[in-house]
């Protein structure tokens, strides 16, 4: 199979200089290095991340959120690539102050790709699960509106992928009835299954790490209609590059205190 186009998602904490300007290089240099053809930011804060992008990325055109929320998803597209980029409010689930779906189309070879980069909210209380649930049921029910809209044959090729912060939640009281990440995360599996989806496997257990006492947690991932094609980086669908990929817990530390603490997903779609 050859290659359609490949695509980067990487949630960049409070993405900004934050008083230290190589941040901003840094994490532009590491994300060029990838060479993806399309990218999504999160948590994007500062005006200084968009004079970066444009200087040192020209080959790419750029969008990006807008609302009351501080943080914002942008985009970036290779320019011999076609797309068509919108802002979809209804996966903020009513709340204002969160982020909105990033809804890219993009047109390889005459073939349509629907790509939604979703933030969720994070949070282990009922409302930060049940946000998110509504967000993550939002995304799903989407590939069904896609296939409502597809013409006699005509393939529905959509992913949605983010920072999903499937982290479960805590009762207050009663620890047993905790409901762990791992359940949340089955019970997206088997909504993708029904979507005739899939939760596509990473090459890396764990995408996020604070840097602290705090264990590694995954929540980051890729869903995709079960009729793409994805190139293999050994067995898995997805590469986690980053502080996972450092061999020692030093290093590992250091790229998460001047990089980011999420893991950069990477994955490239076939024709």
């Amino acid at each position: 199979m050859a290659k359609a186009f490949s695509v980067a998602s990487w949630n960049v904490e409070h993405f900004k200089s934050q008083g230290v300007p190589s941040r901003v290089d840094d994490v532009v240099a590491f994300l060029k290095d990838q060479r993806p053809d399309v990218f999504a930011l999160y948590e994007v804060e500062g005006k200084e991340v968009f004079e970066a992008l444009t200087e040192k990325m020209p080959n790419y055109t750029f969008h990006i959120t807008e609302g009351q929320q501080v943080q914002q998803i942008l985009l970036g597209v290779r320019t011999n690539i076609t797309a068509f980029f919108t802002q979809r409010t209804e996966f903020k689930s009513g709340v204002s102050l969160l982020r909105p779906g990033a809804l890219l189309t993009v047109r390889i070879d005459e073939v349509n790709y629907t790509l939604l980069f979703l933030h969720t909210k994070s949070g282990t209380d009922p409302r930060g699960l049940g946000l998110r649930d509504d967000m993550l049921e939002r995304a799903l029910d989407f590939s069904t509106t896609l296939e409502r809209r597809a013409t006699d044959g005509e393939p529905v090729n959509y992913i949605f992928l983010g920072d999903f912060n499937i982290m479960g939640m805590q009762y207050r009281y009663v620890r047993e009835r905790d409901i762990v990440a791992l359940h949340e995360l089955r019970k997206l599996e088997q909504g993708a299954k029904r979507k005739k989806m899939k939760v596509l496997d990473k090459d890396e257990p764990n995408t996020w790490w604070g840097g602290g006492k705090l264990a590694p947690s995954n929540l980051d991932f890729v869903v995709a209609r079960d009729h793409i094609a994805f190139k293999k980086f050994g067995s898995a669908e997805v590469t986690v590059l980053g502080w996972p990929k450092e061999p020692t817990p030093a290093k590992q530390l250091k790229w998460v205190r001047e990089l980011s603490d999420h893991g950069l997903l990477f994955f490239q779609v076939e024709k």
